[in-house]
């Protein structure tokens, strides 16, 4: 009989190329808690193929493609450590067994909406939005006597465990009031807040994805949270804080910088992130902001090396040449992004004069 420590809420190109890849070479070593079961939680016909291949004898590819220390890879390996799909709509009991009776770590990428709840939702056998969904897999294990289980969602939400948790305490409140199972919920549950970095630029059919060489998924320690793996990708750290910062003020900061530059000048309208810096000009300013502005800010809180490795990172991403990265996506929501990537940058670090920043910013 399969056993599976792991369940995974999601089929996402993301997590084929993130959580699954990592777990997968790490099963390799020994150095893995065991194998996953991905359960899709959608119904979504078109994605049965996806779910089928997930599981598949021989595994799915991953293709890396990239630049590395500025020396480019393009290899593929197969993905092993799937060892059974399943979906909500058609498999509901056995996912309840499973959360219930085998696994020791949930893991969770629902995209941007998945959060969501319907105020009817769980007036359906199956919930409809993936906290009510979850709610009642918890709630199974809790009457079942079911022991400690460490969530860790993968979702682009800051705090992302702190908040699944609050929605999930929320909905327990309201729907299933057993002071115990709130409480279970509160201590025997461990809501990992987790960071996750890594461009999976298209899909493979049925399964399986493209993605570039850099991964990251860094994990915020606590008592009792359990890892799913040993990996170099897979980083458990005391806080979150320096690796979001980093991504938000070095990657995204650069992406705005690029994209309004592009706004504000005739520039081709399909033009993508390594077009734009083949022009000299356009990569001299980008250069020159991260070396005067943006390093400096980060040295002035204590992270200035970190800073300054993370822009040479950065940089092999951008010029990755097998990536289309369009400036018209990136451009998308502009004043947002010109408050969050560079104002609160500005904000975070007062005391490093910042000229260039706040030419771009200084409408927002």
């Amino acid at each position: 009989m399969i056993t599976t420590p792991i369940l995974q809420f999601g089929t996402s190109r993301f997590l084929q190329a993130h959580a699954d890849l990592f777990i997968s070479e790490a099963l390799e070593t020994g150095q893995a808690i065991g194998k996953i079961t991905v359960v899709q939680t959608t119904g979504s016909p078109e994605r049965a193929g996806r779910l089928s291949a997930l599981a598949a004898p021989g595994g799915f590819p991953i293709t890396i493609r990239g630049l590395a220390g500025g020396v480019e890879i393009d290899r593929t390996q197969n993905v092993t450590s799937v060892a059974r799909s399943l979906s909500t709509a058609s498999d509901w009991e056995e996912v309840r067994r499973i959360v219930a009776e085998e696994v020791e770590i949930l893991v969770s990428n629902t995209g941007d909406t998945g959060y969501n709840v319907r105020d009817d939702d769980l007036d359906e056998q199956i919930p409809v939005s993936f906290p009510g969904k979850l709610l009642c897999l918890l709630h199974a294990r809790f009457a079942a006597g079911g022991g400690p289980l460490t969530v860790l969602p993968c979702e682009l939400i800051s705090r992302n465990g702190d908040r699944l948790k609050e929605i999930i305490l929320g909905l327990q409140a309201e729907r299933i009031k057993i002071a115990d199972f709130a409480s279970w919920l509160s201590t025997v549950v461990i809501w990992g807040n987790t960071l996750v970095d890594r461009i999976v630029s298209e899909p493979l059919e049925p399964a399986g994805a493209v993605a570039e060489p850099y991964a990251l998924w860094a994990i915020e320690n606590q008592a009792g949270l359990k890892v799913p793996c040993t990996h170099p990708c897979v980083l458990l750290v005391d806080d979150l804080t320096p690796f979001e910062k980093l991504k938000l003020h070095i990657l995204n900061l650069g992406h705005t910088v690029l994209a309004d530059i592009w706004l504000k000048t005739s520039r081709p309208r399909d033009e993508t992130v390594k077009g734009i810096l083949r022009d000299a000009d356009v990569a001299a300013t980008l250069m020159g902001i991260y070396e005067t502005e943006v390093i400096p800010g980060f040295a002035a809180m204590g992270l200035g090396q970190e800073a300054t490795n993370y822009v040479a990172l950065t940089l092999d991403r951008f010029r990755n040449p097998f990536l289309e990265h369009r400036i018209a996506d990136i451009a998308n929501h502009h004043a947002e992004k010109l408050v969050r990537r560079i104002a609160d940058f500005r904000a975070w670090s007062p005391d490093v004069p910042m000229p260039k920043l706040a030419a771009i910013s200084e409408n927002c």
